[in-house]
């Protein structure tokens, strides 16, 4: 027990020693031993402006006041380092010894002024005299090897880092931990920035830290956490931000994440983008390029496979990608309720009229780019797609999208769709269609169901405005159909014609042809053509498409022949889509035989007043030129007579 506590004793008062014979050694000394080792070794002038202490706790090593580190001799005279406070911690034995080995460095409130060159070196790369001079030799290795600061520490740093031939960046309140306890070997890196407030977490390790200072490709690993969001990078990098390798990502609120990043915030709809998951082959280049390959995103509900290319440094984003899906929901794009639409589909009381809520359209204006799309199907608020070859094409907030083609309705669409919102929201389609099932069609498009029957045909429209009921009011274009054999349903054209001969409310039809013109949110037809059982039917009139009314009137004519004109009873229908009035138009019915009875009449009257008047009288023209002359001549006898004349 004796020989244990002598042994303590002589330790503790060996180290006693230790630390008197360290305090000795005047700061400002231990300041200038430790600048030229700095230098020594990077190249770079230290320069401690302020006060220098000698420190035992938490450091041993030296405590520096107004501290610079020089730049790069390319880099101009501003300090690459400036700090209001610098920590530096030395070795006690190899300081006993003689040697100064630094094996920490703490900065206090620091300023780092980064820059690159235009060949992507950073001034932050030390290129040691000693080390470049003994190149070629073992002994320079040896020297530049024995050079390693085990960890470096910054906190609440400000940053400004000016990348060759792009904008500056400009940071505060930057966290740097960096530990390196073997100079050949990995170092661990901790660092938090905030470029908006919010952290921004990096946590990773490089390969070769040393070859990685130098410029040289080294291994990294990193895991970024920021608000709601993950990501993680594993592959090689240097410098110059270069990287090839694997990233994986998820992120539970997009707009969260972009606002930590400092990016403009925008109003992402649902199925784009407000939930992400993301994996990739990824190559990033220090221009802002980004390859990625054997792609899966997920895009809320979304999720898609592919390839894509990106430059982050266009502005906007410029992107090209070919991309497969399943079934993507994209309700969200049409701020119109599924059911605002109408509920004539429905059966119920649902919301009449179209939805006057804004359509946000800002995500046009994100990115630039192509991106080929073939999915499954496609869904939105206001129709449903089959498996589709799509193109979506996006410059300057206009976006086309091309079908080429897609299954809809239970038939096929060709042509393009185009959504500009440059100034203003727009939308517009050139489509041709077949074997489209119309009252699937017009129940999606226009809450309409009461149309059965295969279709063709084509569409042109537009319509402008921010929301889908000024967008509705406002719709121009034209269009032409042709049916096949199908059925209206709510009035029953043969049972007007022959009350024993009807179909249950329904009229069936063996063919239709029609084309329209829309203006002004009202579309307009008058030639509308049907074949009925025993019956022919014609249509004209008007149906408002943003008012979501109608005044169409069908005439069915029966027992028509070469001889005979057949008889005919309109049929008026009117009001709101989803309760519509119908009845025959008795005024269309009898107006004909008034105006011939009339008729009749004029011309018993013209051929009485020709007797009377003793001229032919055919128009009313020619009966007050007839009153005329006979006035007139009436006139000249009675005043001849007047006179004495014959």
């Amino acid at each position: 027990m004796r020989l244990i506590l002598r042994l303590l004793t002589a330790l503790v008062l060996t180290v006693a020693a230790a630390f008197a014979i360290l305090a000795f050694i005047p700061g400002q000394k231990l300041a200038e031993l430790v600048g030229q080792q700095i230098e020594k070794q990077t190249g770079r002038q230290v320069v401690f402006g302020g006060d220098v202490r000698f420190s035992l706790w938490p450091t041993l090593g030296i405590q520096a006041d107004t501290v610079a580190l020089a730049n790069a001799d390319w880099a101009g005279p501003e300090p690459m380092l400036t700090a209001g406070r610098l920590v530096i911690g030395v070795d006690a034995a190899d300081l006993i010894r003689g040697d100064v080995r630094i094996t920490e460095l703490t900065a206090i409130v620091p300023h780092l002024n980064l820059e690159t060159r235009e060949d992507g070196m950073g001034n932050w790369v030390f290129e040691s005299p000693q080390a470049e001079a003994g190149a070629a030799g073992e002994s320079a290795t040896e020297e530049s090897a024995s050079f390693a600061i085990e960890a470096v520490t910054l906190n609440g740093a400000s940053l400004r880092y000016a990348p060759h031939g792009q904008d500056v960046i400009e940071m505060s309140q930057v966290d740097l931990n960096l530990l390196w306890p073997d100079p050949n070997g990995t170092a661990t890196i901790d660092l938090t920035v905030r470029p908006s407030g919010k952290p921004v977490r990096v946590q990773g390790e490089v390969g070769s830290f040393k070859q990685f200072l130098l410029g040289q490709v080294a291994s990294v690993g990193a895991t970024v956490t920021t608000q709601a969001s993950k990501a993680r990078l594993d592959g090689r990098a240097d410098l110059t931000g270069a990287f090839d390798g694997r990233v994986t990502g998820a992120s539970e609120d997009t707009g969260a994440l972009m606002a930590a990043l400092g990016l403009e915030p925008a109003e992402i709809p649902q199925g784009l983008g407000r939930t992400v998951e993301f994996a990739a082959d990824t190559t990033y280049t220090p221009d802002g390029r980004i390859a990625l390959r054997d792609l899966s995103l997920s895009l809320d509900q979304n999720t898609v496979t592919g390839e894509a290319d990106v430059n982050t440094s266009a502005s906007p984003l410029q992107l090209t990608a070919a991309l497969k899906g399943d079934v993507l929901d994209l309700s969200a794009l049409d701020a119109a309720p599924a059911s605002s639409a109408g509920g004539a589909g429905t059966g119920g009381a649902a919301a009449r009229g179209w939805s006057t809520e804004p359509i946000d359209a800002s995500a046009l204006a994100l990115l630039d780019g192509q991106i080929s799309l073939d999915v499954q199907g496609l869904k939105t608020s206001s129709l449903t797609l089959g498996p589709s070859r799509l193109t979506l094409a996006v410059e300057r907030a206009r976006a086309v999208l091309s079908l080429l083609p897609v299954q809809a309705f239970g038939g096929a669409l060709q042509g393009e769709l185009i959504a500009n919102n440059r100034n203003g929201l727009s939308v517009a389609g050139r489509l041709s269609f077949a074997e489209v099932q119309m009252q699937e069609a017009l129940g999606q498009l226009a809450g309409y169901d009461k149309l059965h029957g295969e279709a063709s045909g084509a569409l042109d429209f537009l319509g402008v405005g921010n929301s889908m009921d000024q967008i509705m009011s406002s719709l121009d274009g034209k269009g032409n159909v042709e049916l096949g054999k199908g059925f209206f349903t709510g009035f029953d054209l043969q049972a007007i014609m022959d009350p024993d001969g009807g179909n249950g409310g329904s009229t069936i039809f063996e063919g239709l042809t029609a084309s329209f013109a829309m203006e002004d949110g009202t579309l307009r037809n008058d030639d509308l053509r049907a074949a009925l059982k025993m019956l022919k039917a014609e249509g004209e009139g008007r149906v408002g498409l943003g008012a979501q009314d109608l005044d169409y009137t069908f005439t069915p004519t029966a027992f028509a022949s070469d001889t005979s004109s057949g008889i005919s009873v309109p049929v008026r229908i009117r009001g709101s889509w989803f309760d519509p009035e119908i009845k025959p138009d008795l005024s269309k019915l009898v107006q004909p035989k008034l105006d011939e009875a009339e008729e009749k009449a004029k011309q018993a009257v013209r051929d009485k007043l020709s007797e009377e008047l003793g001229v032919p009288v055919e128009t009313e023209q020619d009966v007050n030129d007839a009153l005329k002359r006979r006035v007139e001549e009436e006139a000249r006898k009675q005043l001849l007579k007047f006179l004495g004349g014959d």
